[in-house]
């Protein structure tokens, strides 16, 4: 059992990504407009609106979209720009203000400026273009607001989405033996809640696209038991038990089937789960294979999974219902986590020149073609997790106890890391 348990462990570590074929990985020939973030000189409020400010900036760079530039400038909120600022090469300013309300509120004001757009003819006289407030009942998630800022300032210039950035990740933290909680926060880690404590609590997965509810394993009761919890009114409900290994791996896009990896028999085996009638029926599994951490593709028709039936983890695909299996990889002898989105796969893989190291790289494969991208190139890199417009890659990255929340930004060859101080993920779902 626990040789099983070990190698689930490393199995269970990924996801999948939305594109046609073939992901351009680099973006080429972009010119990118230069813009600097700045706070109002007469701002009421300028504790929070400094990491505000930090974590926009933050945002509008990983977005891959604009060139941030630093700046001195400074000036009041109804004021406007130094136009000398076009000098440095930097066309657009944001200016930010915000104040606490009576009732709690926190309010982020923003004003976005182009300087190309000043025009004493048309009556634009300090190139305002854009303005709005955005605001919070809970001043911690103040990172929301400058995410929510960065959304509205890319969709402004219709720049390809970064609608990704205001969705909460829920991931499980090691907190001693036996020890850990689910929490949820935003892609950077800035904001952080626990959400289940208590006990040995892993594999969460988001239950819908509303990110109301959660799939976890709860080692708490009897047996492993899958449990689905509202994060918001706490109603929780036990979707099954099982011997062994026990984790849903995915939900299907209308949130009505699961896959569930379950050892029943005393091996891990893999099941559709219907939602709706509360029952199963395994679709992947054999005699003396260990099958884990089935994704949904090709519309939820199919699965790729995580088999040990050549002797070694592998990828292999299956149509649901069939008992035909394709080997998807034919890159070294480990191969331990996958995730999708669409027709496009991404693995977790120990090279063959690192076989006896600890260094495991994300690849990028797609099921109908045989282009294979490295994503990383050290370290140990697992459970990636695609954006729902597959452009970006979620993943862990595992420094001795320690973990980072990484993200990849296929388009752009850029690639970002948000340290969990002292504390190590188990597993993470976006």
């Amino acid at each position: 059992m626990l040789k099983i348990f070990l190698f689930v462990s490393l199995m269970f570590c990924s996801v999948f990504a939305e594109v046609d074929g073939h992901l351009d990985i680099v973006k080429k020939g972009m010119v990118l407009p230069k813009i600097v973030v700045t706070i109002a000189t007469d701002s009421p409020e300028k504790g929070t609106l400094s990491k505000i400010k930090k974590s926009l900036s933050d945002d509008l760079g990983i977005s891959g979209h604009f060139d941030v530039a630093t700046s001195t400038t400074q000036f009041s909120y109804n004021g406007m720009p130094d136009l000398s600022l076009r000098n440095q090469g930097i066309s657009l300013v944001i200016n930010l203000s915000a104040e606490r309300e009576a009732g709690g509120n926190y309010t982020l004001k923003t004003k976005l400026y182009d300087l190309n757009a000043v025009n004493a003819l048309s009556g634009n006289t300090s190139g305002l273009v854009l303005e709005k407030n955005f605001t919070t009942s809970l001043e911690e998630r103040f990172v929301f607001l400058a995410h929510k800022s960065a959304i509205t300032i890319n969709d402004y210039f219709k720049a390809p989405s970064i609608a990704w950035m205001d969705k909460f990740v829920v991931f499980a933290v090691y907190d001693g033996p036996r020890k850990s909680d689910i929490m949820i926060g935003d892609y950077s880690l800035t904001y952080k809640k626990k959400v289940v404590t208590g006990g040995l609590n892993i594999f969460p997965k988001w239950a819908d696209k509303e990110q109301k509810t959660i799939y976890y394993t709860s080692y708490n009761y009897d047996k492993p038991t899958l449990v689905k919890l509202n994060i918001y009114n706490r109603s929780k409900e036990v979707i099954m038990d099982s011997d062994g290994m026990l984790a849903c791996s995915d939900v299907s896009k209308d949130g009505s089937k699961l896959l569930i990896t379950a050892s029943p028999t005393g091996q891990p085996d893999i099941f559709l789960y219907d939602v709706n009638t509360r029952t199963k029926k395994q679709v992947a599994g054999g005699p003396g294979w260990i099958d884990v951490g089935g994704q949904f593709v090709e519309d939820d028709k199919e699965i790729v999974f995580v088999s040990d039936r050549l002797g070694n983890p592998n990828i292999f695909k299956q149509r649901i219902g069939s008992s035909s299996v394709e080997r998807m990889v034919f890159h070294s002898k480990n191969n331990s986590s996958v995730t999708s989105n669409g027709n496009n796969i991404i693995f977790s893989s120990k090279d063959s020149d690192n076989e006896m190291g600890k260094s495991f790289n994300l690849y990028l494969i797609s099921t109908r073609t045989d282009n294979l991208q490295r994503l990383t190139t050290q370290g140990v890199n697992q459970f990636p997790k695609f954006s729902p417009d597959g452009q970006s890659v979620l993943f862990i990255k595992t420094v001795g106890d320690a973990s980072a929340v990484g993200i990849i930004r296929l388009e752009y060859n850029k690639s970002f890391l948000f340290p969990l101080t002292g504390k190590r993920i188990q597993s993470i779902d976006w």
